[in-house]
C-alpha cells in the first residue's frame, strides 16, 4: 500500500509516520507539508534520505498542483494538514477556511482524478460546541463555535460528497483532544500545557469554573486510529466516527487536579471565572467499537510519560512504534 500523509510533519503526523513505516503492508509513505507549522525535525530518526520508502514533498494543500503532484501513484490518503488551535482561529477565519476547507477540497478532487482508493479525513469532536447533554454520539447535530470547527464540519460534508461522486472509500475521524509525547508535540493543548507549567512550578489557570467537558486521547492512540483506518478501510465503513474512549471524558478542573496529583502536590490552581471556558462536550464512542480499534493509554499515564520526556535526551530522535 502506498500512502500520502498531508501535514505529516505535525503533531499526529510525527507519531503516525514511524508506525506506517514499521508495517510490512506499507510499500511507501509520501509526506506533503508546507512546514508552516510542522518542522523537518519531526522526521528525524525515521529514515528520510536513507530509504526509498519515505518521500517528502514541500507543498501547500491550498495549491491544487502541490496536492496532485504528491498524490500520484498513491492508494490511500490520510489528510491531517490543517490550521489547529481552535480558539486562535477567531482571528484568522479566512485563512482557516482556506486551509481546512479549500485544502480538503483539493485533496478529494485530486483523489477522484487519480483514482485513490481511500481517504481518511482528520476531523474533531470540537465541532459539537457547548452541548447541554452528555454521551454525544455521531447522530447529534454539531454546533461549531469557532472557525476551526465550522471549517472541519463543512469539510466533512465535502468528503462525503466526493465519496459519492468518485466512489472511493472515505471516513472522517472526529478526534478527541490530543495529549502526550510525540516528536511534534504541541503545547497549546490543555494537558500538555498544564504538564509544562507544573514542571516549571507555575500555577495552572482554568478558564471559567472548570466544569466544561472534553474527551482526551493520547497522540499515539490517535496515530493508531489513523493507521487502522488507512490500512483497513473495510473496518471503518461509516462516514464519521468519534475517536476516543468514554472513560477518558474529563472536566477541565479534573485535568488540573490530575496533573497536580501526578507531578506537583504543592501546585496552585487558579480560576478565571469571568473568562469564557470554550466548548464543552462529553462524547460517546460506542460506534468506534464496531471497527475493532480501541485506545490503549490513559491520561494519567500520558501525563507521567510526557513529564519524563522533558528529562530524556533520547526523545529527540526516538520514534517508538508501540
Amino acid at each position: 500500500m502506498r500512502i500520502l500523509v498531508t501535514g505529516g510533519c505535525g503533531y499526529i503526523g510525527s507519531a503516525l509516520l514511524p508506525r506506517l513505516l514499521d508495517d510490512d503492508r506499507v510499500e511507501r509513505v509520501t509526506v506533503l507539508d508546507s512546514l508552516a507549522a510542522g518542522t523537518p525535525r519531526n522526521l528525524m530518526g525515521i529514515g528520510l534520505g536513507t530509504t526509498d520508502r519515505l518521500d517528502f514533498h514541500r507543498g501547500d494543500v491550498r495549491e491544487y498542483g502541490d496536492v496532485e503532484n504528491a498524490m500520484r501513484n498513491v492508494d490511500t490518503v490520510v489528510h491531517l494538514a490543517a490550521i489547529t488551535g481552535a480558539d486562535s482561529t477567531h482571528e484568522r477565519r479566512e485563512e482557516t477556511f482556506d486551509v481546512n476547507y479549500d485544502g480538503t477540497e483539493n485533496v478529494v478532487r485530486a483523489a477522484g482524478k487519480l483514482g485513490v482508493d481511500n481517504v481518511v479525513f482528520a476531523s474533531s469532536c470540537n465541532l459539537y460546541g457547548r452541548a447541554s447533554s452528555t454521551d454525544i454520539d455521531e447522530t447529534v447535530e454539531p454546533d461549531p463555535l469557532n472557525p476551526y470547527a465550522e471549517a472541519k464540519l463543512e469539510a466533512e460534508t465535502r468528503v462525503r460528497e466526493a465519496q459519492a461522486e468518485h466512489g472511493f472509500d472515505a471516513t472522517a475521524l472526529r478526534m478527541s483532544t490530543n495529549y502526550g509525547y510525540a516528536p511534534g508535540v504541541r503545547f497549546n493543548l490543555v494537558v500538555n500545557y498544564f504538564v509544562f507549567r507544573a514542571l516549571t512550578d507555575r500555577p495552572l489557570t482554568v478558564y471559567g469554573d472548570g466544569s466544561n467537558w472534553r474527551p482526551f486521547i493520547h497522540v499515539t492512540d490517535a496515530a493508531r486510529a489513523y493507521k487502522h483506518a488507512a490500512l483497513d478501510p473495510g473496518a471503518w465503513p461509516r462516514d464519521v466516527y468519534n475517536v476516543g474512549a468514554t472513560d477518558q471524558n474529563y472536566r477541565i478542573e479534573t485535568i488540573a487536579e490530575i496533573v497536580k496529583d501526578e507531578l506537583n502536590h504543592g501546585l496552585e490552581i487558579t480560576y478565571l471565572r469571568d473568562e469564557h471556558p470554550g466548548p464543552s462536550y462529553h462524547v460517546n464512542f460506542d460506534r468506534l467499537d464496531e471497527t475493532g480499534y480501541a485506545p490503549e493509554r490513559t491520561l494519567r499515564e500520558g501525563v507521567r510519560t510526557l513529564a519524563e520526556s522533558f528529562t530524556r535526551s533520547d526523545q529527540l530522535t526516538s520514534h517508538p512504534t508501540t
